[in-house]
């Protein structure tokens, strides 16, 4: 497959992320972000490990275990108490920061020295974002600040060493899925029964909703996000996440009947745009191939007529 179509493929999990706020808030139960992260995450990473068999082996587990918590177990109650401690717009703009974290980590962790393109795309492209979200008025809190802050860090570090520390031999990226989101959602069952409580009474209704969400929001948009990540480089993946809030926008207006202004509609073209100068990937200058060698073989050695050699000339 080649690199335009693994782009395509990954892009779809932001895409996908980006119907998430629709979804909670026309499907879901209201005030419950911990038990919708636990019924994100576990159902679909227990339903991955029951269809693939495949368990973790050796240094593997807590591998698994530190990517299922940064990926998911941190990251989906950091990002939760932020969108309830801040607007929406504010929220999202502290996530979109997330492609500097990881082009500062693949410096520290990979090697891959920051490019001038790949630094400006992803200021741009946070930009673009706030243009799209942001709303006069809005109000800062510091503890959602550092909570959308960190969310964007958590998944960060889980995206390079994902990179970093690739796949058990044998193993594809959908069992990885599995491990991580099962550990994901290990860590946060416990805490959400603790700040939550019992789980709420479902009707079809939230059924429908958590369903959507464990198996298409979820499931196949972490395998195609762990999927990009082995063939792509962290930062061009991460790049990708700007689709997150410009779907969400636009899902909002086509769906829920929500206006887009001129503003709201040049950040959407500017991170857009963004996205894509993000996945450029210049050729590499290759150097002429050295002329071969030209052996001019042994020097024959003059003869007389009597057949004697002659004395052999010093260079």
């Amino acid at each position: 497959m080649n690199r335009a179509a693994v782009i395509a493929l990954t892009a779809l999990a932001p895409i996908s992320w980006g119907s998430t706020y629709a979804v909670t808030t026309e499907f879901l139960p209201a005030d419950r972000p911990l038990f919708t992260g636990m019924m994100r995450a576990l159902p679909a990473g227990l339903l991955i490990l029951a269809l693939t068999r495949v368990r973790p082996r050796g240094d593997w587990w807590w591998k698994a275990a530190v990517l299922g918590t940064l990926n998911i177990g941190a990251f989906f109650p950091l990002l939760f108490l932020a969108a309830y401690r801040l607007p929406g717009g504010v929220a999202a703009v502290t996530g979109s920061v997330g492609p500097m974290f990881v082009i500062g980590l693949s410096a520290l962790l990979l090697g891959d020295k920051p490019s001038t393109r790949s630094m400006l795309a992803a200021i741009t492209a946070a930009f673009g974002v706030s243009m799209v979200v942001l709303k006069a008025g809005a109000a800062l809190d510091a503890v959602g600040v550092i909570a959308g802050i960190a969310s964007s860090a958590s998944m960060a570090a889980g995206t390079v060493l994902t990179k970093r520390w690739g796949r058990p031999e044998g193993v594809g990226p959908l069992v990885m899925t599995g491990w991580q989101l099962t550990a994901g959602g290990l860590l946060i069952t416990p805490i959400a029964f603790a700040v939550e409580g019992a789980p709420p009474a479902l009707d079809g209704t939230n059924i429908a909703g958590y369903a959507y969400l464990a198996l298409v929001n979820t499931a196949v948009a972490y395998w195609l996000w762990f999927r990009g990540i082995g063939r792509l480089s962290a930062t061009s993946v991460t790049l990708l996440g700007p689709l997150s809030p410009i779907t969400a926008a636009v899902v909002g207006w086509a769906a829920l009947s929500q206006s887009l202004t001129a503003l709201q509609i040049t950040g959407m073209a500017l991170a857009f745009a963004a996205t894509l100068a993000g996945q450029w990937q210049p050729r590499p200058v290759t150097a002429p191939a050295p002329a071969p060698a030209v052996n001019p073989g042994p020097v024959p050695v003059p003869v007389t007529a009597q057949g004697r050699r002659l004395p052999e000339l010093r260079r």
